[in-house]
């Protein structure tokens, strides 16, 4: 893996964002390949519904207790930095939640805390798939 020559503690947290997100970006469509996927299209959509700030945010929520002092003081500086714009169809609060989740993965990236970062993206496809689970628990029923 490439290493960088810098503190991880210097960068920037909207920098750190930069990374994490294609750090996260990679984590997902290697996954989805890892899956058996071979048709391009049907990746790609499935790949921008994981990574969406809606979703991102989730797995935040999810992988908060979980994570250690630094890492949550790391997450809450992406948070709350301020990035200029928020993209249509996206809540601030959901949009300031993936730039936190985005600043710890390229932190940790940044870090060469690979085993770390592996830890945590392992977890996010459970997260996935009991989201789905729960989905089909909800269809066709009556509120």
């Amino acid at each position: 893996m490439f290493r960088l020559n810098l503190d991880p503690e210097q960068i920037p947290p909207l920098v750190l964002a930069y990374l994490g997100d294609a750090v996260y970006e990679l984590f997902v469509r290697s996954y989805l390949v890892s899956q058996g996927s071979s048709r391009v299209n049907g990746i790609h959509r499935e790949a921008v519904s994981m990574v969406r700030a809606t979703s991102q945010a989730k797995v935040l929520h999810a992988l908060e207790g979980y994570l250690t002092p630094d890492e949550h003081r790391i997450m809450k500086r992406g948070r709350n930095a301020k990035s200029g714009h928020v993209p249509r169809h996206t809540e601030m609060i959901d949009y300031r939640l993936s730039t936190g989740l985005e600043s710890l993965i390229g932190f940790l990236y940044a870090k060469g805390d690979y085993d770390r970062l592996q830890e945590i993206l392992v977890f996010v496809p459970k997260l996935w798939d009991d989201e789905e689970k729960e989905g089909d628990n909800h269809e066709g029923k009556a509120d």
